[in-house]
């Protein structure tokens, strides 16, 4: 005969199959659909790519490809010849929480991306020139993926309110390469 402690043993045994069966799909289902961490948050795919070791050979020759400059003549012929740039999935995203899901797609070179606001797209953004970067402070930097290493991936989490937003990175010199790109968010 089983004792009664052996009896409730085997009960809570049966009780938590019964619930492990009902779970684990509810999980899988649960991990197969996009953001299903962040309920209601929009992700963004992120690319942070270059033309390889030698991207940052012309630097001082290039004409900078700032976002204040991309309606200067020689902006647009030049755009083509960038050797390095952010890609997102997608130019636009309702306000609220947004995921950047970010990827260095580099094989040599370490990146990163920063989100800025942006009141005037065709106001330069504070840039240091000594430092070949753009002051972060002092544009407003909202958040960042630091310094991904070739070939790893991060992520960051904001809640944007309505506005156009600038996606940069901001290792020395990258910026004005060409790797930057706007964001639009939607009311």
């Amino acid at each position: 005969m089983q004792t009664s402690e052996h009896h409730s043993h085997r009960l809570s045994i049966v009780r938590f199959r019964r619930f492990a069966r009902r779970l684990v799909p509810a999980l899988a289902l649960a991990a197969l659909l996009p953001g299903a961490a962040l309920a209601g948050a929009t992700t963004i795919t992120v690319t942070l790519w270059d033309k390889g070791a030698t991207s940052m050979d012309g630097m001082d020759e290039a004409h900078p490809m700032g976002m204040a400059m991309m309606d200067a003549p020689a902006t647009k012929t030049m755009m083509p010849m960038v050797t390095m740039g952010i890609r997102i999935d997608r130019a636009e995203v309702p306000a609220g929480a947004v995921t950047f899901a970010v990827t260095n797609a580099s094989t040599d070179i370490i990146h990163e991306m920063i989100v800025a606001p942006v009141a005037d797209p065709m106001v330069p953004v504070p840039y240091a020139a000594d430092e070949v970067r753009v002051d972060e402070e002092a544009a407003g930097s909202l958040g960042e993926v630091s310094e991904l290493d070739p070939g790893k991936v991060g992520s960051l989490t904001l809640t944007l309110t309505p506005g156009d937003y600038l996606l940069y990175c901001n290792i020395p010199g990258h910026y004005i390469m060409g790797m930057w790109t706007l964001l639009t968010v939607t009311p």
